[in-house]
């Protein structure tokens, strides 16, 4: 029996384990599996989790992020964290890129859990969005602890600044965690393409660490903010960064650009998948009859091979009558005229790492408010 406080090396877990079972005696688990054949499939993702170094002396800070769980920002931000051991770093990020799904559940639709290898963390990667990380992770459904100390959500490729804030998933997965109660971050590399190399996610991290442990801290102690959540941004060649700056949401925008695609894959197998909404789930199921990483890695490329097949407008609707057309969104950067050097992208474009509180709240700014009051003021008096 261990104190609080204490806890026994994996190892020595496992041989115990090992010699329960040559005596007869099966293992706790076991034992539950034989008394209750009615477990949900939460208590079943979680009886199948790696065993970990859980110490409950330390903080617990959950990661998730928006570009997938193979995404080196994510790897090379838990990684600068378990290199510290000052925390317990549990995981649960999306099996591939859930970019601008904005504040998106999964709904009426299951979804797939499976165990993922990080080093020195417990990791899932999950078939839904950022969200529905965030929202699963907190539920109390997949890991052990009641709550953790500190959401952060990163690092994510590309700069996410002004409008673009409203369609970020990545933002959407800290907005959650702060809905319900939680602390967090999020945090963005504004990655060039041509330009940026991966090694600058690792820079990004370590840039962004000392925030990260000065946030635990204040959290531990009641002065971290409750009414807001930070999003960070961090330059382009994040070691050579002018250091932090507070920054306001601007205007910023990328441009919508849908471009029309010629149909020269099989429409059938896109809609055939569209309709099998569980399709993902019984993928799950065959790859736990291997091992965990096993069983990841080939979920994970077979829902790659997946998201390449061009989506169908027509709701999965299948009319051999009907012309389809096909149509894929690209983004572009359009000029800014705002000039205020506090604002997020003007402070990213000179070199400082972005700093902009992100509210839930839905209070009116005074002036806003002003504007809309003399307005109503106006038209009513013109209708009558």
């Amino acid at each position: 029996m261990t104190t609080p406080g204490m806890k026994l090396p994996p190892g020595l877990v496992s041989n115990l384990q090992d010699v329960l079972k040559k005596k007869g005696n099966p293992a706790p688990e076991e034992n539950d599996d034989k008394s209750n054949n009615k477990k949900d499939d939460e208590s079943a993702v979680q009886s199948s989790a790696p065993v970990d170094d859980f110490d409950p002396s330390k903080p617990v800070i959950f990661v998730t992020n928006s570009d997938g769980i193979d995404s080196p920002g994510l790897i090379f931000l838990i990684e600068a964290l378990v290199s510290q051991g000052l925390y317990n770093v549990s995981v649960c990020a999306p099996q591939v890129d859930k970019s601008l799904s904005g504040h998106s559940y999964t709904f009426q639709e299951s979804i797939a859990v499976s165990p993922a290898e990080i080093k020195g963390a417990t990791a899932y990667e999950v078939s839904g969005t950022p969200v529905d990380c965030v929202s699963l992770a907190l539920s109390g459904a997949l890991f052990a602890w009641s709550k953790p100390q500190l959401v952060i959500v990163g690092v994510n490729k590309g700069p996410i600044c002004g409008n673009d804030m409203f369609s970020s998933s990545a933002i959407a997965g800290a907005r959650q965690a702060l809905i319900s109660g939680i602390p967090s971050l999020s945090i963005s590399l504004n990655w060039k393409k041509g330009e940026s190399q991966e090694n600058e996610f690792k820079d990004a991290a370590s840039v962004c660490l000392p925030v990260i442990n000065a946030a635990i801290k204040d959290v531990e102690n009641g002065t971290f903010p409750k009414s807001s959540s930070l999003h960070i941004t961090v330059p382009s060649s994040p070691l050579e960064n002018k250091g932090f700056k507070l920054t306001k949401q601007s205007l910023w925008r990328s441009k919508p650009v849908w471009q029309a695609i010629a149909a020269n894959r099989n429409p059938s197998a896109a809609r055939f998948m569209s309709n099998q909404p569980g399709m993902g789930l019984q993928l799950a199921q065959l790859g736990r009859d291997a091992s965990a990483a096993g069983a990841a890695r080939r979920l994970n490329s077979q829902k790659k091979n997946l998201e390449v097949v061009e989506s169908v407008g027509v709701s999965g609707k299948v009319d051999p009558n009907k012309t389809v057309k096909y149509f894929r969104l690209e983004f572009q950067d359009t000029p800014q005229e705002e000039t205020d050097e506090n604002l997020d992208f003007r402070a990213l474009l000179s070199g400082f790492v972005s700093v902009t509180p992100i509210s839930v709240s839905h209070m009116i700014e005074p002036d806003i408010e002003k504007a809309a009051s003399e307005w109503i003021t106006a038209a009513l008096q013109t209708d009558n």
